[in-house]
């Protein structure tokens, strides 16, 4: 009797012991949340998700593109650079409040909830997140909320990190991604997903975090820095893993997110492998088949985080080789001025040309005698930018119905437009 007795003992304690050592993989761990279950995204019932997303470019990380500014003004800090020396230091933090706390509005996330979307991708810029308090967190605290009562998903996406993950505008960075290899860099890179990890670790609205936006471009000369990718990952995950344990993971390519290459087999057990894709390509089964492959390689999902930037028509074709595929997706971007390619556009403020013109000139302390023969009058300045505030505001929005129904056929949003 004592030896079955203490065999029992054994087979208890085995039987923990294992219970303990994959409760991460277990189902019952992720409890509210969202997580993967082999090839699939699955809510807390365990019923598969398909994530029809849109990501909300330019809030935080304005893009010259998006503003239709030409030469050197693309990256945020370009663009801030050129708002500060047009209306002033002391207007341009004024404008910059403004500007974040009136582009996304619940009205805006009520919008994107009637018109089918159920998630949305947040790029945002480490720079907001430099301290328990800051205004990323803020923001991020209020979105959530309103996506929690319009039952849409978020995805937190760390496009601009502390060095550069890219090198070029993308990320707001100097020119070269130093993340790869400056140890400051890295510490605040770690420290960042640390703070947001912990502040959102019981928050089933998030659906998961996208830990570094197209990392590595294809230029030659950076593919070197490939085999430093993936133990960034484990690295930054090992830190959020220590404060959020059900939050899924989500891991782009290098090369703009779209070399799988890099990865061995996945380290941690709910990750999701994110692929971008905006060259114009044919729309077809080609374009997907390689993601596909390594989806059925290794069991992981695969998520498409970007694309877009074209007409209605591929829109729709490739939002139907994806959903053929059973690969979810979240296009780019909600809004950007003065183009259909987008949910909502916002309409150029009267006399943004001569802004686009001087946008254009070549720069540096050494030029300004000669940029100010070409100086818009501040009087123009001055309408344009306070016009701007005005414009980036759902109501003085126009949605843009076909590119809607280009990836939600099914939308039921076209009773409703906003209309200058």
């Amino acid at each position: 009797m004592a030896n079955k007795f203490l065999l029992m003992k054994a087979a208890i304690y085995i039987a923990l012991t294992l219970l303990l050592s994959f409760g991460l993989a277990c189902p019952m761990a992720y409890g509210q949340y969202v997580h993967t279950s082999g090839e699939q995204i699955v809510d807390a019932r365990g019923r598969e998700i398909h994530l029809r997303g849109i990501n909300l470019g330019n809030w935080m990380l304005p893009e010259g593109y998006m503003w239709q500014l030409g030469g050197h003004v693309q990256s945020a800090r370009e663009i801030e650079g050129l708002v500060t020396e047009l209306i002033g230091p002391a207007r341009d933090r004024e404008f910059w409040r403004t500007w974040r706390d009136t582009y996304i509005t619940h009205d805006d996330v009520q919008l994107i909830h009637q018109a089918g979307f159920n998630s949305i991708r947040i790029p945002l810029h480490y720079k907001f997140f430099a301290s328990n308090d800051a205004e990323g967190f803020q923001l991020l605290d209020r979105l959530v909320q309103w996506s929690k009562a319009e039952g849409i998903y978020l995805v937190l996406d760390m496009h601009a990190a502390p060095g550069g993950q890219t090198g070029t505008n993308i990320d707001d960075s100097s020119g070269y991604p130093w993340l790869f290899s400056d140890p400051e860099a890295q510490q605040q890179f770690l420290d960042t997903w640390q703070r947001i990890a912990r502040r959102y670790r019981n928050e089933p609205t998030i659906l998961g975090y996208d830990l570094l936006n197209e990392p590595i471009p294809n230029y030659p000369s950076l593919m070197v820095l490939n085999p430093l990718l993936e133990p960034l990952y484990k690295r930054v995950s090992g830190v959020i893993r220590k404060y959020d344990k059900h939050h899924i993971l989500i891991l782009g390519g290098a090369q703009w997110d779209n070399n799988f290459d890099v990865f061995g087999p996945p380290f941690d057990p709910n990750t999701i492998y994110e692929w971008h894709r905006y060259k114009v390509v044919t729309p077809d089964q080609n374009v997907v088949q390689r993601y596909v492959d390594f989806r059925q390689k290794y069991h992981v999902p695969v998520w498409l985080g970007e694309s877009g930037e074209h007409n209605d028509d591929w829109i729709a074709a490739f939002r139907t080789v994806l959903e053929k595929n059973d690969i979810g997706w979240a296009f780019w971007p909600y809004k950007k001025m003065g183009s259909t390619s987008t949910v909502e556009t916002i309409a150029p403020p009267e006399g943004w040309s001569r802004i686009v013109e001087y946008s254009k000139l070549l720069d540096g302390a050494g030029l300004t005698r000669e940029r100010l023969l070409q100086r818009p009058d501040q009087a123009l300045i001055d309408r344009a930018f306070t016009s701007l505030l005005q414009n980036i505001q759902l109501s003085h929005c126009a949605t843009n119905l076909g590119y809607i129904h280009a990836l939600i056929p099914s939308s039921a949003l076209g009773m409703k437009q906003h209309e200058n």
